[in-house]
């Protein structure tokens, strides 16, 4: 089996990478784009507080309306400090202090020095907003912080890279864990498949084999027995060479669907004991349908379905089991019908998984890997078409028509 896709997970993993560095790189610059323009719009606010300081100190009406400072200074919600030109904070100005949060609790003294603490910070967030008499001579300067607004701005898109980071980490990790299980379930299964396909014609090589000791001195009887040893060596062989086909690129031939299927009942009603058992596996057609297969995997896929109908079936008495075909315009259409216990509506997508299987000594790839053939390699759709608890179940494989003609098996 061929593994691959090394180079080709390199180059998507290094794809999205960049990807995921235009995004955190969109993010940062359209967040700064709207902090710069909340900063811009914060000193225009600045701005015409001082402007209105200047008209105040310029007014020589003493019956000016100034209720449009009161106005402006509702407007601030970030932090702001009215000093006078020496940098002394005006504290009894009512609006000479904003958003400082000052314990009430402090004495005169101790506030003048928070202020001033505060004002050495805001001189390194922006330069300060100089107030003018007259245009010339400075009488105060206005020192001004960042919003709340502005400061979450600026550090929320970290926080966002941070938190993405970590829920792609965590997904990584539980994706690699689902997939190192899936690949495990899928090896154990292989494994456990191929014993499977081996031990039918085994078992039927060691009972020939017994049966040869016993009529050694019939010659009639020996050929018979070496007619079906050829038979089971020749399954050997198929079975080798379904193997080595997994994982390839099979090669497609223009053949007979109707008679493959044939020869594949005909198989199991020849060897497997639950057929003895009341179980009949039967076609209903005599229409020879042709598509573009590989032999040897479609084969696969027929006995994979007649296994996994005998198990639904289990012990139940009368056990049937047929396969219906028709053709529609430029599809097959193969349906797989048994009278078994039947799936579950929520798990019937699951049974294609490798590794799902409802059976206690089951291994989940049969359908799986019928699915992969069907679809990967032959381009067709396999599903179960319909189910109902303890009545049975119906799977359907669809085929495209190789060419418009169709013969009689007879």
């Amino acid at each position: 089996m061929k593994m691959r896709g090394g180079p080709a997970s390199v180059y998507l993993k290094i794809i999205l990478l960049i990807v995921a560095f235009l995004i955190a790189a969109g993010t940062l610059a359209y967040t700064h784009s709207i902090v710069n323009k909340l900063k811009e719009r914060e000193r225009q606010t600045v701005e015409l507080y001082a402007g209105s300081l200047e008209y105040i100190a310029r007014s020589e009406n003493p019956g000016v309306d100034y209720t449009f400072l009161l106005d402006i200074i509702k407007r601030i919600d970030f932090p702001l400090i009215l000093t006078d030109a020496q940098d002394t904070p005006v504290i009894s100005d009512e609006g000479g202090i904003r958003n400082l949060n000052i314990d009430t609790t402090l004495s005169f003294e101790e506030r003048l020095i928070f202020v001033k603490q505060k004002i050495e910070e805001l001189k390194s967030i922006h330069k300060p907003i100089p107030v003018y008499y007259n245009d010339s001579v400075l009488v105060n300067k206005i020192y001004y912080g960042d919003s709340e607004l502005v400061n979450e701005l600026r550090y929320y898109p970290y926080l966002q890279i941070l938190i993405a980071v970590i829920f792609i980490l965590i997904s990584y990790t539980g994706f690699s864990y689902l997939k190192r299980t899936e690949q495990s379930n899928i090896w154990v299964g292989m494994a456990k498949e191929t014993a499977h396909q081996l031990g039918t014609p085994i078992s039927s090589l060691m009972g020939w084999q017994e049966i040869l000791k016993l009529n050694y001195l019939s010659p009639d009887k020996v050929l018979d027995v070496s007619e079906e040893m050829k038979s089971d060596l020749n399954r050997l062989n198929k079975i080798a060479n379904r193997f080595s086909k997994i994982g390839s690129k099979p090669e497609l031939k223009d053949e007979n669907v109707t008679e493959i299927i044939a020869k594949v009942i005909e198989y199991f009603n020849r060897r497997l004991p639950r057929t003895e058992n009341g179980v009949t596996i039967s076609i209903d057609t005599e229409t020879g349908y042709y598509a573009m297969i590989n032999h040897e995997l479609f084969e696969w896929v027929i006995e994979n379905l007649i296994k996994n109908a005998l198990d639904a079936i289990e012990n139940k008495p009368n056990g049937v089991i047929a396969f219906r075909l028709s053709g529609q315009s430029n599809y097959i259409n193969i349906e797989v019908i048994d009278n078994g216990k039947g799936i579950d509506l929520r798990r019937r997508k699951d049974i294609f998984r490798p590794g799902y299987s409802t059976k206690r000594r089951g291994w989940g790839l049969g359908l799986s890997l019928s699915k992969r053939i069907i679809e990967e390699y032959h381009k067709g759709k396999i599903f179960v078409k319909n189910s109902i608890i303890n009545e049975g179940t119906v799977f359907n494989i669809s085929l495209r028509k190789s060419t418009n003609k169709s013969y009689s098996r007879r």
